[in-house]
């Protein structure tokens, strides 16, 4: 069967200063969806691959040899990333990276053990990714639901008090967990009161979500927790638009991106809640250097802002990088030592690899989108988000004792296999 692979290898480069012409590239596999309904997201994820590859061949690669990017488009469907990781295996990569979807990233990373690959998790927000289905070759990039729902809690339980929330949630491990952690940090737990309804995935249609909001506005709900994302959330917050329930119920979606936000559109999306682990807002309101010159670097290469998908590909190279150097191989468990515990600082603040479960420790933001004619005034109409709220990574993640928890249930180990 043919695989849709594509070679971003940059022609040219293996000539530069410092490279032995008989080197032998790094070959590193993104597995992501350039088709479907997160593609945006995967797009996002290409560039700033790319663009680390580049900057990083430009300085002389990596144990000084250059490195080229291949990649394979996942669809956000999980058989073909597996199949996909099979390929990219077959042709020598390094490890392999990418998501889009939690069910996607499981199954790639589970693929990738097979292969004694590393697979580091970009966009997969299921708790199960590092938590019941965590193993030793995936490290999870972004944030978790845990975290997320925590953070957004921090903000919102004052105001939800006495509240009624509904739950719309994609039916699939993204959005059931983030709906448990929603309803456990918000205090919801009572169905009977705070109702919900489980919307198709993949492939959702108009009709379901418009079935779904009629529901949410029969209960009389005052807060929507719209658990979706990419182009699924988009078109759920069009139907509620449509129906007039942005003016009736203040609407929450616990995971935002710029791509996203892109999607929907600067009307749709005015006052609308949610958390990122990252935004190019980030870096200006708390002056982070290395998340500058990222974000100036991305809109010089792309004329556009990179969201957090871009910059969790692109950290992902640069700690690929950092991990072989400071082990001096690409021998995974030898890269698997040297992420372990291991703390650094690059577009924001510090943030680690937690060597307990191998899920990323960061600061999440709660984020509101900005009133339309203020995105319409921004460079490049890309001004979306008004970061409300930083939670320390400290606060937000799991604790020992939960992720144990979590591990028993499904009776895991506690050490990662």
């Amino acid at each position: 069967m043919k695989r849709n692979i594509v070679h971003l290898c940059l022609t040219g480069l293996l000539m530069l200063a410092g490279f032995a012409q008989a080197a032998e590239p790094i070959k590193l596999g993104l597995n992501y969806p350039s088709t479907g309904r997160y593609k945006e997201q995967g797009l996002a994820q290409a560039r700033g691959a790319l663009l680390a590859v580049e900057e990083i061949n430009a300085r002389g690669g990596i144990l000084k040899r250059p490195v080229e990017l291949l990649t394979a488009n996942s669809a956000s469907k999980p058989d073909k990333a597996v199949d996909n990781v099979k390929e990219l295996a077959a042709q020598g990569v390094s490890m392999l990276f990418g998501g889009s979807s939690s069910a996607v990233a499981i199954a790639a990373g589970q693929e990738a053990a097979k292969h004694d690959l590393l697979y580091f998790g970009t966009l997969t927000y299921a708790n199960e990714t590092t938590g019941a289905q965590g193993h030793k070759y995936m490290f999870r990039e972004t944030y978790n639901a845990h975290m997320a729902a925590k953070a957004l809690a921090a903000y919102l339980n004052e105001s939800l008090k006495d509240k009624k929330l509904f739950y719309i949630t994609a039916d699939y491990s993204w959005g059931w967990s983030t709906e448990d952690s929603l309803r456990a940090f918000t205090n919801t737990e009572d169905k009977g009161v705070h109702s919900g309804v489980l919307t198709a995935y993949p492939r959702p249609r108009d009709s379901d979500f418009k079935d779904a909001l009629q529901q949410a506005e029969a209960s009389g709900a005052d807060v929507l927790m719209l658990v979706q994302f990419g182009d699924d959330m988009a078109m759920a917050l069009k139907v509620a638009q449509q129906m007039g329930l942005k003016d009736k119920m203040t609407i929450i979606v616990p995971n935002l991106t710029l791509g996203m936000a892109r999607s929907a559109g600067s009307g749709i999306m005015e006052g609308v809640i949610g958390t990122v682990p990252w935004c190019w807002r980030v870096p200006y309101e708390y002056d982070f250097a290395g998340g500058k010159a990222f974000v100036e670097a991305f809109v010089e290469r792309f004329n556009t802002y990179p969201s957090s998908s871009a910059a969790s590909a692109y950290s992902i190279v640069y700690q690929f990088k950092e991990a072989a150097e400071r082990s001096r191989s690409l021998d995974t468990a030898k890269l698997i030592k040297a992420l372990e515990n291991h703390s650094y600082t690059h577009l924001k603040d510090a943030q680690q690899w937690r060597a307990m479960d191998h899920q990323n420790v960061q600061s999440v933001y709660v984020v509101r989108s900005r009133p339309r004619n203020d995105v319409l005034k921004s460079d490049l109409h890309e001004d979306f988000f008004e970061i409300l709220l930083q939670l320390p990574g400290e606060q937000a993640v799991q604790t020992a004792e939960e992720w144990a928890l979590e591990r028993k249930s499904v009776g895991k180990s506690l050490a990662l296999e």
